[in-house]
């Protein structure tokens, strides 16, 4: 079976796509657990823990949004 080639432009958009939108995601959840552990005044080992459960769920949000860009954007050809 032969596998149709990979296509550059796509796969080059979605690196850029993944580095954007992986770096606002992740950036503001993590800023957002910090922040609420600021608000609160939390010790900083829940606010520590605040902000890392903040941020794997950017990186959850960022898997979804990444794998919707690639069944629209298919790195081989239709």
């Amino acid at each position: 079976m032969s596998q149709k080639p990979i296509n550059l432009l796509n796969l080059s958009t979605l690196v850029a796509v993944a580095i954007l939108v992986g770096t606002e995601l992740v950036g503001a959840s993590w800023a957002a657990g910090w922040a609420l552990g600021g608000l609160f005044q939390l010790d900083p080992m829940i606010s520590h823990a605040i902000e890392a459960v903040f941020a794997l769920l950017g990186l959850i949000g960022l898997y979804f949004f990444m794998k919707t860009a690639i069944r629209n954007e298919p790195i081989r050809g239709r």
